[in-house]
C-alpha cells in the first residue's frame, strides 16, 4: 500500500469526466477493475469521497446485473389486430 501511496504522489488519481482531476489528498488505495487482481497495474490512490463514490457506482450497475426481470407478452394496440 505504502508503493501505490509514494507512486501515485500522496494525491487522488480519479479523472472526472468533465472537469479534470481531483486534487485531494490520497488516502485508499483502490482496484482500478473489480476482482483478485492485485498487481501494480490495477491499482490506484484515491481520496475516501472518489472513493466512495466510485464503489456504490459499481455496486449499483452488479446489483442491476442480478435483477430478475419478467418476460412481458409485447403489448399490441387493438386497432393493429387482424
Amino acid at each position: 500500500m505504502r508503493r501505490i501511496k509514494k507512486r501515485d504522489g500522496y494525491r487522488c488519481t480519479m479523472v472526472y469526466e468533465t472537469s479534470g482531476q481531483c486534487v485531494s489528498r490520497g488516502t485508499d488505495v483502490d482496484h482500478i477493475i473489480p476482482g483478485d487482481d492485485h498487481s501494480d497495474d490495477n491499482l490506484r490512490l484515491l481520496c475516501r469521497w472518489c472513493h466512495l463514490k466510485k464503489s456504490a457506482r459499481e455496486g449499483g450497475q452488479a446489483a442491476a446485473l442480478k435483477r430478475v426481470r419478467p418476460q412481458r407478452p409485447p403489448s399490441t394496440h387493438p386497432a393493429l389486430e387482424d
